[in-house]
């Protein structure tokens, strides 16, 4: 089995979706010659042609309009936002018809298409290209998004999200996009969408995280046993729509006490929401209030003082003791 980071296991699996399906197609800017800014679709257009994997112009409406088009005439389209922050210009598209083919034609129809962008902070990018903005899709209903923390992840998540009906928002953190390796199956997996992954258990509270906050909730559960014998279960929400409430639940429902890690803003944050389902299924089991470690709610900083900006192990293993000790 190959060891691969999250990039190369990206660019696997659209390769093996592009070789298992002649209606899958992979569009969006300098996806093609180039093989995308992060390189994630190199050497495809060489293996699958350019009427396969396709440049596109400088128009983000008119990737995701193309898209929708081509999904709901049959083909499955992939297109590429070269990054999150650039969507604004196509969530009309995004929001007001992909989201809406289903309901609106009472299923007839479908818009079977994939949406990968990158995001994330801790990589000094300008403006525009960092913004975490998972709660504006969780707010809209029609579309499914996920956020791997894992090149593992990364490959079966976007695989599933190419078989599913629906449209799909794929979101992939720059930051861990070469941070590590990892054994990645060859060939054709799917990881479900809708599912969360406990990649830790524990006792004493429950720290949910996603994407690029995955490796900080993970260390600060370690210094959080070593420092202050307390036993942390870690979650990977790994999907943010649909939510998986039911593992967080279970979980909280064990433990009694939870943090929550996310970089996206605060206010209006998947944080919240996954707060407010815990207090109508779970009030009673917990113990203390639920904490949040999140970004500041500005927008994204410039790059020399982004450090603070971002959650950081020390701030999360702050909440995680403080909720403790409640």
């Amino acid at each position: 089995m190959p060891a691969m980071n999250m990039i190369q296991a990206i660019n696997d699996a659209l390769s093996v979706a592009l070789q298992s399906d002649d209606k899958v197609m992979i569009l969006g800017e300098d996806v093609g010659k180039n093989g995308g800014v992060f390189r994630a679709t190199e050497g495809l257009t060489q293996r699958f042609g350019t009427h396969r994997v396709t440049d596109t112009p400088l128009a983000e409406s008119g990737i995701i309009g193309t898209s929708i088009g081509l999904a709901v005439a049959g083909m499955k389209p992939i297109a590429e936002i070269q990054f999150l922050g650039f969507i604004y210009e196509a969530f009309d598209q995004v929001a007001s018809q992909a989201a809406r083919f289903r309901f609106r034609s009472q299923g007839r129809f479908t818009a079977p298409m994939v949406i990968r962008a990158p995001f994330g902070g801790g990589v000094r990018t300008p403006e525009l290209h960092s913004d975490s903005l998972e709660a504006l899709f969780l707010h809209t209903p029609g579309v499914k998004l996920v956020i791997p923390s894992n090149p593992y992840d990364a490959k079966g998540l976007i695989l599933a999200a190419v078989a599913d009906p629906d449209p799909v928002i794929v979101m992939e953190p720059m930051k861990l996009y070469r941070s590590h390796r990892m054994e990645v199956p060859e060939g054709y997996y799917e990881v479900p969408l809708g599912t969360a992954n406990v990649l830790q258990e524990g006792d004493d509270i429950t720290v949910i995280a996603w994407g690029p906050t995955v490796p900080i909730a993970l260390e600060a559960a370690q210094r959080a046993k070593d420092e202050h014998n307390t036993s942390c279960e870690v979650i990977d929400l790994r999907s943010i729509s649909p939510l998986d409430t039911k593992t967080v639940v279970e979980s909280i429902k064990k433990t009694g006490r939870a943090v929550i890690v996310h970089e996206a803003v605060k206010t209006g944050g998947v944080g919240g929401e996954l707060i407010a389902q815990v207090n109508e299924q779970a009030f009673l089991y917990l113990a203390a209030p639920i904490a949040r470690v999140t970004g500041y709610d500005t927008p994204f900083p410039v790059p020399s003082i982004e450090d603070l900006w971002l959650p950081s192990v020390s701030r999360t293993l702050d909440a995680i003791i403080q909720t403790i000790e409640f």
